[in-house]
């Protein structure tokens, strides 16, 4: 139960997993892995993503973590199965599954997904979502430079705003009831993007859906820690000023990153 979660993201996007899941889960002690040196995946082949996501559970596990959260939607997108397979004994996450849920319960209109290049093109949100409500309307889009431009530390200027436009201003998305944020970095430009569409659309983010289902699946395995204190140790495959930047925005000035390639 005292063991840490294993928490890993291509870079700085799965900060927002971890933030949520220190707030559901005070008393769980984490280990945060930033896979920054290959920021971003969604660009990557499957084959490398899994690759990637193969080589930082391994090292996660090494360090005796209790459960693995793919705080990546392209690592949950193409890596997920894989990653169960490869470590059967483990209690491996996606971040995927908990906004599907989710959506798939209380949504009843026009669905809208916006996700890396490799998230949109696995096809997987559509998948699910179609499975749980066959008579649900979805429509996806590839935002590909957003989570770069965020990576950056270009959040909230003329630049990402720009970006935002022009993928948004789409006539697929009219008529819009939901908006699914399908990359973990992009909560971090969400009052941007709800900004565009008004409140007439609801903006939906995986961080706390899926440190609520971290919660819930570490109890059913007799795994969750009782603890109200709690430890939390960053790794990077690559020091950046903007994980600095956003890492401290979430934790404080007192967090230490050390650099472990991969």
């Amino acid at each position: 139960m005292e063991r840490p979660i294993g928490i890993f993201d291509s870079g700085v996007g799965g900060l927002t997993v971890a933030a949520a899941i220190k707030k559901v889960l005070p008393g769980e002690s984490f280990i945060y892995f930033g896979d920054t040196q290959h920021a971003p995946y969604g660009d990557k082949s499957a084959e490398t993503i899994t690759r990637y996501s193969e080589n930082i559970t391994r090292f996660l596990l090494s360090q005796n973590c209790k459960a693995i959260v793919i705080a990546c939607n392209s690592a949950s997108a193409v890596a997920y199965s894989t990653l169960v397979q490869k470590f059967p004994q483990t209690v491996i996450l996606n971040v995927i599954d908990p906004v599907v849920e989710f959506v798939a319960t209380v949504t009843r209109g026009k669905v809208g997904i916006i996700a890396t290049r490799a998230t949109i093109q696995s096809g997987i949100y559509e998948k699910k979502l179609l499975q749980l409500n066959p008579k649900m309307e979805v429509v996806s889009a590839a935002t590909p430079l957003l989570a770069p431009l965020i990576e950056e530390g270009f959040m909230h200027t003329d630049i990402s705003q720009g970006a935002i436009r022009e993928y948004l201003d789409d006539s697929k998305f009219n008529g819009l009831s939901t908006l699914i944020l399908g990359c973990t970095h992009y909560p971090l430009i969400e009052r941007e993007i709800q900004h565009f569409f008004g409140e007439k659309v609801s903006v939906v983010d995986s961080p706390e859906l899926v440190a609520r289902k971290l919660g819930k699946t570490l109890a059913e395995n007799n795994l969750k820690n009782p603890a109200t204190v709690a430890d939390y140790r960053f790794y990077l495959s690559e020091k950046t000023t903007a994980f600095s930047s956003v890492a401290r925005m979430f934790f404080g000035e007192g967090i230490n990153l050390t650099e472990q390639r991969i």
